[in-house]
């Protein structure tokens, strides 16, 4: 999960007949659950859902819905959001159903059992804080019911399963309006308009795989051989895929050529949903990762620049997902009890190596410069420190479920990947720079891979066999031992040190303080009053309370004020800079020469040159 972070499809035009929730879900043979969910016929905001049984022996059975599912770390208990729970037998004839906790329902004469039905409430719009606090679920784990609008179907949401038959096939039927598309990387295998149907080899893979019905709006590419398919859901429709997807593209061609051949994914989805804020709607903003997808959710009101960019840094860490846990993990991981759960020791590296991999490829793509990536590891060195330094990662990974150890969950982002930082900086130099631990994540991936976990106490050793006894002593004494680790010590194997770096600023910026702000009333761009002018906006001749009308050709108000901000950046020194003002409600036109400041902070770069080649088969290798 991120903290802060889906894809073929067709609609045929079949003619939809005759097919009711019933009679879908009566196609389940005894070797799969069939499972029919009605999104035409909503209840009070609620969605109808049929679950038909397989074969069933025993007097009794328990249907559950998850506690908790993997990549969130809270206990969300999903069975809450089920009303009218009921069991029928093949005549129609009620079952006795009994409540045993809030995720699970014990049927009597289980073995007479055809189907269980009951109604859906979604989880959007209670949020009260999004799961960021105050017990509600993370919204991109959640659910969405907006009738003819929009439903986010997150499966662990609307589907269960029977006691031990988690692993049956599931054959999911999803009635819905011909107007809306279902955006997934499930495959529909009903050549109908108003019906999909998807199946899965078993219950996690369709926990796996959230589908999300709206009116069509999406995009599709191909980066290397990987169909990518990104779909929005704006309820105003301001914001749309074609118009986000410029900086989503850039990013995962370079994520593909940082990975070379350690993905081998067709297909991938991500899955865009807008948050209207004026209403009851969700409010936990950031991304959840699944094998094939991501889900996303964001405030609708951001400003286009603004929300490609947030869009951009978490699906980077969202994507990088599919390396760890979703190719390399352990048994837990892959055998999730989605109610009594025991958790892995190596958050360190499902989390870490992650959020590391997010960051390095950056530098290594060239999105970023080398002292951008130093300062980004310095940030998360401070964050880390502010957290327990001592308390050893697999212990609090491995119990994160419980206090204290769920309160250091955030510094899996901050010290888990310094964690992955420091064990690649080993690699490189004990290789002289030809490996770091994309290869080691390479070598775990064909070792293991998606359908092969490893034993949480077989790890480290693995690691030792593929890399060397230095990685396996780092891992013992500051991943599962209690000593903090000397950064400082691992930055100067790559001649990194802490000197004063020197940047371009913006020259729209005095230091820190803006020297713009923008009237709401108006939408116009203005030179704030009572603030000392940059060299810049001097030599141009601005003066306060002048409007900004455009800049170069570009005309700017208040919702591209961002984006003004951000185009500046790319001026050199001497560049020749024309502006469009309004004073005292006369346009004119000024010329001027970019003036660009430098801004002087304590910060991190190469010292020592004698290790350059080093350096940089480390971010550039």
């Amino acid at each position: 999960m991120n903290k802060k972070i889906l894809f073929s499809f067709a609609i045929a035009t079949l003619l939809f007949s005759c097919k009711s929730a019933t009679d879908s879900a009566t196609t389940a043979s005894i070797n799969e659950v069939g499972v029919t969910i009605d999104l035409n016929k909503i209840v009070d905001d609620k969605v109808l859902v049929t679950v038909k049984s397989p074969t069933i022996t025993s007097s009794e059975i328990v249907y559950q819905l998850p506690k908790i599912i993997p990549g969130t770390y809270s206990e969300d208990d999903y069975g809450k959001f089920v009303d009218d729970l009921k069991a029928y037998d093949k005549k129609g004839n009620l079952l006795k159903v009994e409540k045993k906790d809030v995720n699970s329902w014990t049927i009597s004469d289980a073995q007479k059992l055809d189907k269980v039905t009951y109604l859906v409430n979604d989880t959007f719009d209670i949020e009260k804080s999004g799961g960021m606090g105050g017990g509600d679920v993370f919204s991109p784990a959640g659910t969405n019911i907006d009738e003819g609008k929009n439903f986010m179907l997150n499966n662990h949401g609307f589907v269960g399963y029977f006691t031990d038959k988690k692993d049956l096939t599931y054959k999911v039927t999803v009635l819905h309006p011909e107007t809306l598309f279902g955006a997934t990387s499930l495959i529909d295998s009903d050549a109908s308009a108003t019906s999909d149907v998807f199946i899965t080899s078993r219950y996690n893979e369709l926990v796996d795989n959230p589908i999300m019905y709206s009116k069509p709006d999406y995009t599709s590419f191909t980066v290397d051989g990987m169909e990518i398919l990104f779909s929005v859901y704006s309820p105003s429709g301001k914001h749309s895929a074609k118009a986000l997807s410029g900086s989503l593209e850039k990013t995962m061609r370079a994520q593909k050529k940082f990975l070379g051949p350690i993905n081998d994914n067709k297909k991938y989805t991500v899955l865009l949903y807008l948050s209207d804020m004026k209403k009851k709607d969700a409010k936990g903003f950031g991304a959840l990762e699944h094998n094939t997808s991501t889900t996303v959710v964001f405030p609708e009101m951001m400003p286009s620049s603004a929300l490609g960019e947030q869009i951009k840094d978490v699906v980077s860490h969202e994507f990088f997902h599919i390396v760890t846990p979703l190719s390399v993990h352990s048994n837990e991981i892959h055998y999730f009890d989605f109610n009594t759960p025991k958790m892995s020791k190596h958050l360190w590296m499902y989390e870490g190596v992650t959020e590391y991999f997010a960051n390095l490829f950056q530098v290594n793509q060239g999105l970023i410069d080398e002292e951008d990536f130093y300062a980004r590891m310095t940030e998360k060195i401070r964050n880390a420190k502010r957290m327990n330094d001592k308390m050893p990662f697999t212990k609090m990974s491995a119990n994160v479920l419980e206090k204290p150890y769920k309160d250091q969950y955030l510094n899996v982002y901050e010290k888990g990947a310094l964690i992955a930082m420091c064990v690649d900086i080993t690699i490189r130099e004990k290789s002289n720079g030809e490996r770091g631990i994309l290869d080691l994540m390479q070598k775990l991936s064909n070792e293991f891979g998606s359908k092969k976990p490893f034993s949480d106490e077989q790890l480290f050793d693995r690691i030792v066999a593929l890399t060397y006894p230095e990685v396996g002593a780092f891992l013992t004494t500051y991943v599962d031992g209690e000593t903090p680790i000397n950064y400082e010590e691992y930055f100067a194997k790559m001649g990194v040190s802490n000197s004063i770096i020197k940047k371009p600023g913006n020259p729209f910026l005095n230091k820190s303080t803006p020297c713009i702000s923008g009237i709401p009333a108006t939408k116009e761009i203005v030179i704030r009053a009572n603030t000392e002018l940059t060299p810049f906006l001097t030599n141009m001749g601005l003066k306060a309370d002048d409007v900004i009308k455009s800049i170069n050709g570009k005309e700017y108000n208040i919702d591209g004020i961002s984006e003004m901000m951000e185009s500046v950046q790319s001026w050199k020194e001497g560049d020749v800079i024309t502006m469009k003002i309004k004073r005292n409600d006369k346009e004119q036109t000024l010329s001027g020469k970019a003036i660009i400041p430098m801004n002087e902070s304590k910060g991190y770069n190469l010292s020592d040159t004698s290790k350059k080649n080093l350096n940089q088969a480390w971010l550039k290798g």
